[in-house]
């Protein structure tokens, strides 16, 4: 199989949450979609209005507030590109540019020296039966079977690499791991995170059709995550970022994609599940392609 470079492109939508609305790559949207009419009018402390695209979690998933602090807040976006939030202990801001096969976002969190936090970029795939994620085995897992902070320790992969149809099992895990892939036909995304000694690992949420318990639906995430839990408060020593003394905690979160073989052009989107929320006439949003 000759491996080729594939064109990424990302759509963010400041005015709610900043989150991402659009992945495309590898020739169709990557991300996952389901209408949520919550989701606009989300305020700050509201439980999380699960559109499905990547969310902005910090400064933790699971606890309070629920998903973090910023995803429920209007972000600003200044001339030169960059989006920010300021949220009760700390300002969270980032800039995104895009050059050929890889997506790039430069992020800085400010805060008081010591402030401990979560970060985790929250990003529900269109995944289809048969794909996989491609971790190295054996690395640590701690393996959520439910929606609080117990949590049980195995090794990579346990049955969590391969994504299977909708037969209903739903469950976290967090992976000891810097490294991941995604492969989804002839597709592979791989994000990564670089944050210097900060605690970096992978968060999965493998819902097939097992979660809410009224009105399931499917949703995979593969989450680079700064810090080793779902929970602030649960947090041990080493298992959260840490700001550092000058007051502001830098990371550099990258996306890149290829593929296999010959895949439909960019306009071409097979993902049935895509709604209006993405559309490129919506407003205010913002792309960068390549």
């Amino acid at each position: 199989m000759v491996r080729a470079p594939a064109p990424v492109r990302i759509e963010t939508d400041p005015a709610h949450g900043g989150r991402c609305t659009s992945l495309r790559a590898a020739g169709r949207e990557r991300l996952r979609h389901r209408a949520e009419p919550r989701r606009p009018g989300v305020r700050p402390g509201d439980a999380l209005a699960d559109a499905c695209g990547p969310e902005e979690c910090v400064p933790t998933v699971r606890g309070t507030p629920d998903h973090g602090a910023a995803w429920s807040r209007p972000w600003q976006r200044a001339a030169d590109g960059t989006e920010s939030a300021d949220c009760p202990d700390f300002r969270i801001s980032r800039r995104l540019h895009t050059d050929g096969d890889r997506a790039a976002a430069e992020y800085r969190h400010t805060a008081e020296p010591g402030y401990r936090f979560l970060w985790a970029a929250h990003a529900l795939l269109g995944l289809a039966p048969g794909a996989r994620i491609g971790i190295a085995d054996g690395a640590p897992v701690r393996r959520y079977p439910d929606g609080g902070d117990r949590w049980t320790p195995c090794a990579w992969p346990s049955g969590l690499d391969r994504i299977g149809p909708d037969d209903g099992p739903a469950a976290g895990a967090v992976v000891d791991a810097r490294q991941v892939s995604v492969h989804d036909a002839t597709a592979v995304l791989r994000p990564a995170v670089e944050a210097g000694d900060q605690p970096v690992s992978v968060a999965l949420w493998r819902n097939l059709g097992g979660f809410p318990a009224h009105g399931p639906y499917r949703s995979v995430g593969v989450e680079p995550v700064l810090g080793r839990v779902f929970g602030l408060a649960a947090a041990g020593e080493g298992d959260a970022a840490v700001v550092p003394a000058g007051g502001e905690a830098r990371r550099r979160l990258t996306v890149t994609a290829h593929t296999t073989a010959a895949v439909p052009d960019m306009d071409t989107d097979t993902n049935t599940d895509t709604t209006t929320a993405v559309q490129n006439n919506q407003k205010g949003t913002r792309t960068w392609s390549c």
